[in-house]
């Protein structure tokens, strides 16, 4: 087993002689430990993850072990971290100030090197084991086990024997809930938005580690915030910000910078005092791919970042993407939609249109073509070497009024001009004119 324990720097001192962490501060660090491991678990004020299983996964026991210790460093200011094949020992480690064991010591020796106060249990007992002379968990260990049992209670022979690996640890494993919901309350008055970051930056954390967690991506989150019981009547009790991306995320540093676009054009109507954020909408996400062979299905992750940031920065209305629609009628067949929007669950089926030429453009209006001979007429009179390609449908499809209709019954052709090269046109079904002739594309 390999276990690692991990201690806010506020909460670093023995057990019972430093005031506990506080509970929203352990709770977050419990949650983004979560995306490590499965296996976490409060203990005493800490957090403990066993890291065995999730060695592989992230590159190798110093891979991972780098990795904790950077993005502690980075996300709670944690730079004492405790390693070892036990969560107790690990815990007293961290306590100490000491790493781990070193290679070729064994764990029994490098206990009995630490103070007594790093073994959560011996706090009941301190003033009396002190009075025996125990300064180290090894004076602890040389008393006489059955004396000790009789004398003080099991818990303290229990810790001591888990800590050594020689009875099984038993801890209450955090589970992610289904959905995300996380509250701060902040330390003051907030009154300006682009300072609710820091208190954001935080909830951002508790998600990153719930989404690793869940295997899931985030699309869609709002951050909420409670205006301060002193505000005007008008102000009302808060706010709040829906921000979507384009492709699902666990990244917490590009949700951070795409919240803060938006933070820093928003104006708040009341000092704040409390934050709220919200998972709205996720999606499974599976971890990059490992390979060397180009993965044709990654995103790219790069784009996504940019096109949100631009969005957010230039207004949603003028970021667009197109988006494929389930329609047989060529101007229908994509809609351009803002970024932030999200995509459609279901992709289109295939239909007879992916089976038939498609123009590679397609003019913004059908322009309407003269007809001689009962045959159509660009700059001269076209020749027909494909066709019909018959589509057929929009009955259900209203215009804007309301009272037109979009239903289009057409034959298509491929047409050749030695002029204006091969062109997409259609012929009209039942229609009024007799059928009359449109220009609708052009071949590259």
């Amino acid at each position: 087993m390999w276990w690692a324990a991990l201690i806010l720097p506020e909460a670093s001192g023995g057990s019972g002689s430093a005031p506990e962490a506080p509970g929203w501060r352990l709770a977050e660090l419990g949650t983004w430990a979560l995306q490590f491991t499965p296996r976490v678990a409060l203990v005493e004020g800490a957090t403990l993850m066993e890291l065995e299983a999730s060695q592989r996964l992230f590159g190798g026991q110093a891979a991972l072990r780098e990795r904790v210790r950077e993005a502690a460093a980075a996300e709670f200011g944690i730079h004492r971290i405790g390693w070892a094949p036990t969560g107790l020992a690990a815990l007293a480690f961290a306590r100490a100030g000491v790493e781990g064991v070193d290679p070729g010591v064994p764990l029994a020796r490098a206990l009995d090197r630490l103070p007594m106060d790093t073994l959560g249990a011996v706090a009941p007992h301190r003033g009396t084991l002190a009075r025996l002379g125990c300064r180290t968990l090894g004076d602890l260990r040389r008393l006489p086990r059955a004396g000790l049992g009789r004398r003080f209670d099991a818990a303290l022979l229990e810790a001591l024997d888990q800590a050594h690996g020689q009875r099984p640890e038993t801890h209450g494993w955090l589970a992610p809930p289904e959905t995300f919901r996380a509250r701060l309350e902040m330390m003051s008055r907030v009154e300006d938005a682009p300072s609710l970051m820091h208190g954001a930056h935080r909830l951002l954390l508790r998600l990153g580690g719930w989404l690793g967690a869940r295997h899931r991506g985030v699309t869609a989150f709002a951050l909420r915030w409670a205006h301060d019981t002193l505000r005007a009547r008008a102000a009302g009790e808060g706010g709040e910000l829906v921000l979507r991306t384009r492709t699902p995320t666990r990244r917490v540093e590009h949700l951070a910078r795409l919240l803060a676009e938006h933070l820093a054009r928003t104006e708040l109507l009341a000092p704040v005092g409390e934050l709220e954020l919200e998972a709205l909408d996720t999606q499974p996400l599976a971890p990059p791919s490992a390979s060397l062979l180009p993965d044709d299905g990654a995103s790219d992750a790069a784009l996504d970042d940019t096109l949100e940031r631009l969005a957010a920065r230039l207004g949603a209305a003028r970021v667009l993407r197109p988006v494929p629609l389930d329609d047989h009628r060529l101007e229908h067949m994509q809609r351009w939609q803002p970024v932030g929007e999200p995509l459609p669950r279901a992709r289109p089926a295939p239909c007879a249109a992916d089976r038939t030429p498609q123009p590679s453009w397609v003019l913004p209006q059908p322009l309407r073509l003269p007809v001689r001979d009962h045959r159509p007429v660009y700059r001269e009179t076209l020749q027909l070497i494909a066709g019909p390609h018959r589509v057929e449908g929009g009955w259900w499809d209203r215009a804007p009024d309301g009272i037109q209709h979009r239903h289009a019954q057409r034959d298509y052709f491929v047409a050749f001009d030695a002029r204006a090269g091969v062109l997409w046109v259609f012929q009209e079904r039942l229609a009024d004119e007799g059928g009359a002739w449109y220009l609708h594309g052009v071949f590259a």
